[in-house]
Order: structure tokens, then C-alpha cells, then sequence
């Protein structure tokens, strides 16, 4: 709750609210209802987790906040923004401005270096070259990789390459990081790590929804909503948040035993 300027308290403005969303594919002459009906918010500073079973809905859902594609019905509110009327040049403007992604795959430019890759996204915002190397070099060091600044991705252990991944969606100082399956390709131990890195973004103000199908990635975040059937069948706040850097203090390696 916040005080409006007469005095009231007036309800936190969430960054994601929606309400009724439904999404349809129709393909030949069936139709396939992948959301129906879903409203859901996420207040400021949260950090949830969506889960659900493949056609759950999850990452139709996850598009249609992400504004890479539209609704069949309902509303969408991005900070507060009725993204559902938005023309296609005012969605791809907000979706720049707002949102940062986190991708499985990293979806990194194999001829670019860390830097150049962690640039991209302040290409067409007006942004100096100045002001974007400075940025770019501030995000690589939050999380651990200015020394690699110059490296290409196949230069980058997986690990190295997502980190370069958050780096990028951290520049446009965005109002919410969608993270899609983020340690998916990762091993154990890097999977902690990076969800540590999301772990202190999220502490430090930053609002994430990340997608995953791990109940012990979930097991980070402090909340998580389920879907199944294109509906939402459960939303609970997280009793028990696990943190990141307790479980690394605590890692011990597999040793070989010859």
C-alpha cells in the first residue's frame, strides 16, 4: 500500500495484471483453447515462478505477457498500460522499454562478443554509444563476467553465456525480467548459481516471472502459480524460499575415487 497525494492509501500499482485472459488457435477446423480465462496479478518486487505440464497454457501465457503475441480475449496491463490496445509499433516500443528476456537457449549473436550482444538492445532506443558501452559493462559486472567482456559465445561455458543473457536483460533497466526455462540447458550447480543471480536482482527491486518446470527451481521464488488445461488451478506464496547462496556455501563436488 502506498499514500496517494490527498492523504489515502491508495493498493500498489501491480506490474502484471490480467484479467480473463483466453488465447485460441485455430488450426484447420479445429479450434484449441490454450488460456481460458486466466487473471492473475504480480505485484512489484515479486518473484514467480509458473509452472505446469506440457499444453498446460504456461508458455502461451508467458508470450502473451511478454507481449510476443496477442490475446483472443481479455486485458493486459503492464504497468498499468492496457497493452491489449496498443498499436504493433507502441507494443514493440514497450515491449523494449519494459520487459527484459530471459531465454533456455540464450539466444546470444555467435559473431558478437559478451559486450556487443549485452549492447543489442539499446540499438534502437536513441541510446549514445557512450552511454551504451557504460551500461553494457555494468551489467556484465552484476553478474560476474566483465572480464569476459570480449569473449565470444563460444568462447563461454554455458553458465558464462546466460549470465550474458541476464546481463542483456538488465540494460533497458526494465519493469519486469521474464525468464523462460532459464537453467534448462544448465547442469546443477549452474542452475544455482544462476538462480542466485536472479535471487539478488530480485532483492534488489527487480520483479521476475520465470517459467520453469522444476520444482526445485521453483523453490527460489516466492511465490508460484500453476496452470493446467489452459486454466489457473493454483497460486501460493512460497513458505519456505530456498536461498541460493546457502546452497552453494554448502555444495560438494563429486570426487573421483581412483
Amino acid at each position: 500500500m502506498e499514500a496517494s497525494s490527498n492523504g489515502h492509501v491508495k493498493e500498489a500499482q501491480p506490474a502484471i495484471e490480467v484479467r480473463e485472459l483466453t488465447k485460441d488457435y485455430h488450426l484447420a477446423s479445429n479450434v484449441v483453447h490454450a488460456l481460458r480465462g486466466v487473471s492473475l496479478r504480480v505485484m512489484r518486487g515479486e518473484f514467480v515462478a509458473v509452472m505446469g505440464p506440457s499444453g498446460s497454457g504456461k508458455s502461451t501465457f508467458m508470450n502473451l505477457i511478454g507481449c510476443l503475441d496477442r490475446p483472443s480475449s481479455g486485458t493486459y496491463l503492464l504497468d498499468g498500460v492496457d497493452v491489449t490496445s496498443l498499436r504493433p509499433n507502441e507494443l514493440a516500443e514497450l515491449r523494449g522499454s519494459k520487459l527484459g528476456f530471459i531465454f533456455q537457449g540464450f539466444n546470444l549473436l555467435p559473431r558478437m562478443d559478451a559486450l556487443e550482444n549485452v549492447m543489442l538492445p539499446m540499438m534502437y532506443g536513441g541510446v549514445s554509444g557512450q552511454e551504451r558501452h557504460e551500461r553494457a559493462r555494468a551489467a556484465l559486472q552484476a553478474v560476474g563476467l566483465d572480464d569476459r567482456a570480449n569473449h565470444r559465445p563460444s568462447e563461454l561455458s554455458g553458465g558464462q553465456q546466460q549470465r550474458v543473457a541476464i546481463a542483456r536483460s538488465l540494460v533497458n533497466s526494465p519493469s519486469v525480467i521474464l525468464a523462460d526455462e532459464p537453467t534448462g540447458n544448465l547442469d546443477s550447480r549452474t542452475s544455482i548459481e544462476i538462480m542466485g543471480i536472479l535471487q539478488a536482482l530480485n532483492q534488489a527491486g527487480a520483479t521476475i516471472v520465470v517459467v520453469t518446470h522444476e520444482p526445485d527451481i521453483a523453490s527460489y521464488c516466492s511465490r508460484t502459480v500453476a496452470f493446467k488445461d489452459g486454466r489457473l488451478v493454483s497460486d501460493e506464496p512460497n513458505p519456505r524460499i530456498v536461498s541460493a547462496a546457502e546452497v552453494m556455501s554448502r555444495w560438494q563436488p563429486l570426487v573421483e575415487v581412483d
